[in-house]
């Protein structure tokens, strides 16, 4: 039990919920970013371009082998020098905060395992889909956005469910930046009151639940990922309605 008034807790619980919304926001805008940019590089890096392949591996050796947290401080720290490099002094004018630093470290890091998950499940794809799009003269971005992604996102699904996971876990680093978010205030709250347990446990129930709402999540967009196919009792596998 806590010795914490009813009304001091329910302050402290109030700046837990900020914090929370604080984190989601952050969540969402990274793994937005990071999909959008990780299916576009996957899709780039299937070009026979050496040069292209050369940056791709560069690209995924840097950002899959250097921790998360050295990328967001690099971001937050060096963001504005590296800005002012390339921008002059309107770069040096811009100020990163710990939010944006976030949101594009993460961004960074988890495109590139996004990007190898899209690849790999468009070369899994049958080759007779993209011969079958091209005999029937199905314009490229209609090819692309209405017969290849679909199914790659279906294939793609259980490692994007994973990396949704990953990132949810690796969003409270941002706050050893500086960002107010959900674990800070708890820290803050914990050394205010000198209940850890409390404010901690309470912490790992937001993230148990947002955990809770993913898989969820997973399940209808699988649901729906797999409109159009039936699965055979006996085997269990799913093929195309004829």
């Amino acid at each position: 039990m806590t010795n914490l008034s009813p009304a001091d807790l329910a302050g402290y619980l109030r700046q837990l919920g900020e914090g929370a919304l604080i984190t989601l926001e952050l969540f969402l805008a990274s793994f937005a970013f990071a999909f959008v940019f990780g299916v576009l590089i996957g899709v780039a890096t299937l070009s026979r371009n050496r040069l292209l392949q050369a940056a791709w591996r560069v690209y995924a050796s840097i950002f899959m082998g250097v921790p998360t947290l050295l990328v967001i401080f690099l971001v937050f720290y060096g963001g504005s020098a590296m800005l002012a490099a390339v921008l002059g002094e309107l770069g040096s004018e811009i100020d990163i905060s710990p939010f944006g630093a976030g949101v594009t470290a993460l961004a960074v890091v988890y495109a590139a395992y996004i990007a190898e998950l899209v690849r790999g499940a468009i070369e899994n794809l049958p080759k007779g889909q993209f011969e079958g799009a091209r005999a029937l003269a199905i314009p490229p971005i209609i090819m692309w956005g209405k017969v290849i992604l679909p199914q790659v996102m279906r294939l793609a699904l259980p490692g994007l469910v994973n990396v949704w996971s990953f990132m949810l876990k690796e969003t409270p680093l941002v706050s050893l930046a500086g960002l107010q978010d959900l674990v800070a205030a708890s820290k803050i709250a914990a050394g205010a009151t000198k209940e850890p347990f409390v404010f901690f446990i309470a912490t790992a129930l937001v993230f148990i639940a947002f955990s809770a709402a993913t898989l969820k999540l997973a399940t209808i967009l699988e649901i729906r990922l797999d409109r159009g196919l039936r699965r055979t009792p006996a085997a269990g596998t799913a093929r195309a309605d004829a």
